[in-house]
């Protein structure tokens, strides 16, 4: 999909392509999926959305930035935290290659780490 679109898009473009791809291959995605907030025990009303959710399993974050920030890293490690699940990737589609623009990332019950 980089290869055919390359960077300088605007982050919907990836997002919508990559669940395309995803579809076409067969994997199971929810895409903006709501993840519900506790303040005090009490749910906050916002628009908190997770960019994509691969197999109930994988949280997907789609960036088109310069570069990533720890800002971008901590928006991920909050879905993942909030959301429950362990594994998530931030996607930086603003890079000359995918592979400069992959970051894994994992939760565990102490930290995040980087994988």
């Amino acid at each position: 999909m980089h290869r055919t679109l390359g960077p300088g898009l605007l982050e919907i473009v990836y997002e919508t392509c990559l669940c395309r791809e995803l579809a076409l291959a067969g994997i199971g995605f929810v895409r903006q999926q709501k993840l519900p907030i506790l303040y005090k025990g009490d749910p906050v009303d916002c628009d908190l959305k997770i960019d994509i959710v691969a197999e109930q399993s994988l949280v997907l974050e789609v960036k088109a930035v310069q570069q990533i920030l720890p800002v971008h890293e901590a928006q991920l490690l909050t879905y993942l935290r909030v959301s429950g699940l362990k594994l998530g990737l931030l996607l930086n589609f603003n890079e000359e290659t995918m592979k400069q623009g992959i970051r894994r990332r994992t939760l565990s019950n102490a930290s995040a780490t980087e994988t």
